[in-house]
């Protein structure tokens, strides 16, 4: 359901809320026999879906699951790896004596490779590229970024904007289990690769993975 769609429910069922409290002041009092009619049509019956939670039900019990995720403790798993990618990249410059301050962009090719890009001279950078691949704790290390960071930053982002505007995101709704135990890092990202791949399927639009991913770095930062 799109914003827009909830919001006009949302409006209807308040105005229509608002007339069955309006009643005239000056109105005589009802006789009982119409009295007891009314109160029988206000009475729930069968298949009456005027209880059914509403728009604005659905969202808070939305948040209250977006509330309940580890964000620090998601946030700490990558920022360990991402630590971790950044001082092997530092060693790499002194190692070939390059100015920390170098920008290097790292990204993983079509067969699942390290490529690094720089302004450095061609044969530093392919010996450093060389090293970073038979480095197996880096490879480790930037494979998780690949899938944990993107599935991080959408989550970072729909939140933020949850607090700060009241949108919430279905595609983060979806992502979320009722279960809490199925909430780990590692759920969340499964779920969300498997999403964007489907979204990719069935979309024209190119739609990024773990294989595009990329990551500009200044090791001295």
């Amino acid at each position: 359901m799109s914003l827009l769609t909830s919001l006009i429910r949302a409006s209807t069922q308040f105005q229509q809320a608002m007339e069955r409290r309006q009643t005239p002041s000056t109105a005589p009092e009802a006789a009982p026999g119409k009295a007891q009619a009314k109160a029988m049509e206000t009475e729930p019956t069968p298949g009456d879906d005027r209880f059914t939670p509403s728009d604005s039900s659905q969202a808070d019990l939305a948040r209250l699951k977006a509330r309940r995720l580890a964000m620090a403790d998601y946030k700490q798993t990558v920022g360990q790896d991402l630590a971790f990618v950044r001082e092997t990249l530092r060693h790499k410059l002194a190692e070939y004596n390059l100015h920390p301050a170098t920008a290097l962009n790292v990204s993983k090719t079509e067969n699942g490779s390290v490529a690094v890009e720089g302004k450095i001279a061609d044969n530093t950078r392919i010996q450093i590229e060389k090293d970073l691949n038979v480095n197996k704790n880096f490879k480790e290390a930037f494979n998780r970024l690949s899938v944990n960071e993107p599935t991080l930053h959408f989550m970072d982002n729909a939140l933020k904007l949850n607090q700060a505007y009241g949108v919430n995101n279905p595609l983060l709704d979806t992502l979320i289990s009722e279960n809490q135990q199925f909430n780990g890092l590692q759920d969340l990202v499964h779920r969300y690769d498997s999403l964007r791949r489907n979204a990719g399927a069935v979309s024209t639009t190119p739609v990024n993975t773990a294989r595009d991913y990329g990551l500009s770095f200044n090791a001295r930062a």
